[in-house]
């Protein structure tokens, strides 16, 4: 059985909108986040960064959202969520997810924890990195906006739903408090983006994820 250890609305969703998309058994592990349980030794034991997610597949341990996609993607791979092996497709969408987790990810974690770079927490240091991780994350999706333009497809890569649009619809949920009067606006106010994250709210795999979550409207 599959474990997935997982906090509502954090990095795990994206490998819990592949597990429902698969529709394999699995088993959603809630962690006590509020009352410290990713510092605990058990949770070290599995991720000894205390990080969200985890995924358990038999006696494989895997942390790193990026990492448990594409586990989950090359052990079934009768789903399709990747592009065939050895092709430009398949080197595009690595580009893509690296791109995600490395750069997008990164840079909306520095925004929502911006006391992490700073010396003293809560100065006016602080603000000002906040202030510079939104405006990149606001010419990053962006970015991410002009692709869809780009290839004019319903789904991120194209014609083809894959990872790559779970991680995607994630990251863009994350930027759903930004004000639409504001220079960096949410992902939905974008005019590409806007029509693909209700694509994938029509998606019944995504809504089992929220049901699943206890999440409520706007999702984005």
């Amino acid at each position: 059985m599959i474990q997935l250890h997982f906090y509502p609305s954090t990095a795990a969703m994206v490998p819990h909108i592949l597990l429902e998309e698969l529709g394999v058994p699995y088993e959603r592990v809630r962690i006590d986040r509020e009352n410290g349980a990713l510092d605990s030794p058990a949770y070290r034991a599995l991720n000894p960064n205390g990080l969200i997610p985890v995924l358990v597949d038999g006696d494989l341990v895997l942390y790193e959202t990026a990492a448990i996609c594409l586990h989950l993607c090359d052990t079934h791979p009768q789903a399709s969520l990747m592009p065939a092996l050895g092709t430009k497709e398949r080197a595009h969408a690595y580009k893509w997810l690296m791109w995600l987790t490395n750069t997008l990810q990164a840079t909306l974690i520095v925004y929502f924890y911006p006391h992490r770079w700073v010396n003293e927490p809560g100065s006016a240091a602080q603000d000002e990195v906040k202030a510079a991780a939104k405006r990149r994350v606001g010419a990053l999706i962006a970015q991410l906006d002009a692709e869809l333009a780009r290839h004019g497809g319903p789904w991120f890569l194209g014609e083809a739903y894959s990872l790559l649009d779970a991680y995607v619809f994630t990251l863009c949920r994350w930027t759903r408090h930004f004000s639409p009067d504001s220079p960096v606006r949410p992902a939905r106010e974008y005019p590409h983006l806007g029509p693909y994250l209700q694509r994938m709210l029509e998606r019944p795999s995504l809504q089992r994820v929220m049901v699943n979550e206890g999440l409520s409207p706007a999702y984005v």
